[in-house]
C-alpha cells in the first residue's frame, strides 16, 4: 500500500495524475459536467451523431426487435441478424470484400495483429501509433520494429532488412494526439514492394475522410488485397463497436484466430441495428463534413498565438502544444472555470515535453462556440506569459 501511495504522490508532483469528471447529459457540445454547464471540445463525436434523434430512434427500434444483450460470443449464439447486416453494409461502404465486427477498436487491434502474426514474424509500427496497436504487436510475440513518425525511409530500410516469414505494417490513419494523416499510398506501396501487409487504424478518419465519409483509404483511392482497415463506430458513427475490413480470406482467418473476437460476447444487437442507420447518415453527411471543415479553418485562422503552438492538422483533432505538464493542466483548469472543457494531454500519452491541449471539433459545434474558445485561449496565453 505504501508503494502505491508514494507513486501516486509522485504522479501529483509531476502533474500526471489523471482524474475523471462525471457527465450528466447526452453527448453534445453543451454538457452538464460535475453539476455545471460547460461547452465541450473533447469529444470524438465528429459528426454530431451520438445524440441524433434518428439514431436514438433506431436504437429504440433495435431494442424492441432484439432486446438488449447478445447473450454469447459471435461464434455461439451472439451473431444476430443486425450484426450480419451491419458487416455486409460496412464491407460495401468501405469498398472491401468483407468486414468483421468487434466490441471496441482496442479489442479489434488486439485481436487482428496477433491473429495475423506470431513468433518469427515482424510488425512495423509508427512511433506515434495508438496504444492498442503497440500492445497488440507486443502480444503477438512477433519482432517489433518501431520507426520514427512518418519516416518512410526508415520503414523501407527495416522492411528490406527483415527476413521474417510474415511482415505487417501497422499505422494510424489520423494520429489521435497530433491530428496529422499518414501517407497511406506510400505505406501501401512499401508493403506491396516488400511482401508485407498494411493494417490501417482508421478510428479518427472513418465517417469524416473520403467521399461520403468512407474513410482514409477511400480518401486516397486505395484498393489492394494487402490492405486491412480497422474502423471504430463510437466516434464519427456516434454509437459503439468497431470493425475490420479486408479481403475475404484474410477476414475469415481473423475470425478463426482473433481471441478478442472468439472469446468476447457480441455487442448488443440494438447497437448494430442503430449503426445501420448511422452508416446512412454518414453517407448522406456531406453538409456535416463541410461545416466541420469550416470550423477547423475558423479555429486555425483565429488562433494567432505567440508562445503556444497549434500543430499542423487538417482534421477535427487540433492539438495546441504548450509543453510543460503543469502549465498545460493550469490552462485546462482555467478554461474549465470559464465553462470551456478542453482536455490536457500529458506523458506517457504524448512524449515528454510535448504536453498539449487536445481540441476536438464536431459538426455539432456552432461558429460562435469556436470563436468563444479561440478568444479564451488568446486571452489566457497573454495572461500567463
Amino acid at each position: 500500500m505504501t508503494d502505491f501511495y508514494e507513486e501516486l504522490a509522485a504522479l501529483d508532483t509531476l502533474a500526471l495524475r489523471r482524474k475523471r469528471r462525471v457527465v450528466d447529459s447526452p453527448c453534445a457540445p453543451e454538457l452538464v459536467v460535475d453539476g455545471r454547464k460547460v461547452l465541450a471540445f473533447c469529444s470524438n463525436d465528429y459528426l454530431g451523431l451520438a445524440n441524433d434523434p434518428a439514431l436514438v430512434a433506431a436504437a429504440q427500434e433495435g431494442a424492441r426487435l432484439y432486446g438488449l444483450g447478445a447473450g454469447a460470443s459471435p461464434l455461439i449464439t451472439g451473431h444476430m441478424a443486425p450484426h450480419a447486416a451491419l458487416e455486409r453494409r460496412l464491407a460495401a461502404f468501405t469498398g472491401m470484400e468483407r468486414a468483421l465486427l468487434f466490441s471496441t477498436g482496442y479489442l479489434a487491434n488486439l485481436g487482428v495483429v496477433p491473429g495475423l502474426t506470431a513468433r518469427g514474424d515482424a510488425v512495423f509500427s509508427d512511433r506515434l501509433n495508438h496504444a492498442s496497436l503497440i500492445d497488440a504487436a507486443r502480444l503477438s510475440r512477433a519482432g517489433l520494429n518501431i520507426y520514427p513518425h512518418l519516416d518512410l525511409a526508415a520503414l523501407e530500410a527495416a522492411l528490406a532488412a527483415s527476413r521474417a516469414k510474415r511482415k505487417l505494417v501497422v499505422t494510424d490513419a489520423v494520429f489521435s494526439m497530433d491530428g496529422d494523416i499518414a501517407p497511406l499510398p506510400q505505406l501501401l506501396a512499401l508493403a506491396e514492394r516488400h511482401d508485407a501487409w498494411l493494417l490501417v487504424d482508421d478510428a479518427h478518419g472513418f465517417g469524416v475522410l473520403g467521399p461520403q465519409g468512407r474513410g482514409a483509404a477511400a480518401h486516397f483511392g486505395l484498393n489492394s488485397p494487402r490492405l486491412l482497415v480497422m474502423g471504430t463506430l463510437g466516434k464519427a458513427a456516434g454509437a459503439a463497436g468497431a470493425f475490420v475490413a479486408g479481403s475475404e480470406n484474410v477476414i475469415e482467418w481473423v475470425l478463426q484466430k482473433a481471441r478478442t473476437y472468439i472469446f468476447s460476447t457480441a455487442e448488443p444487437p440494438l447497437i448494430a441495428h442503430a449503426l445501420l442507420k448511422s452508416i446512412d447518415l454518414i453517407e448522406q453527411g456531406d453538409i456535416r463534413r463541410r461545416h466541420l471543415a469550416a470550423l477547423i479553418a475558423q479555429l486555425r485562422g483565429a488562433l494567432q498565438l505567440k508562445r503556444w503552438r497549434l500543430l499542423p492538422s487538417d482534421t477535427a483533432i487540433q492539438p495546441l502544444l504548450i509543453g510543460d505538464n503543469a502549465e498545460t493542466m493550469d490552462v485546462a483548469n482555467k478554461l474549465f472555470e470559464r465553462g470551456l472543457w478542453v482536455p490536457g494531454i500529458r506523458p506517457p500519452t504524448v512524449p515528454a515535453g510535448t504536453a498539449r491541449l487536445r481540441i476536438t471539433l464536431s459538426a455539432a459545434h456552432a461558429g460562435d462556440q469556436v470563436g468563444q474558445l479561440a478568444a479564451a485561449l488568446m486571452q489566457l496565453e497573454s495572461e500567463l506569459a
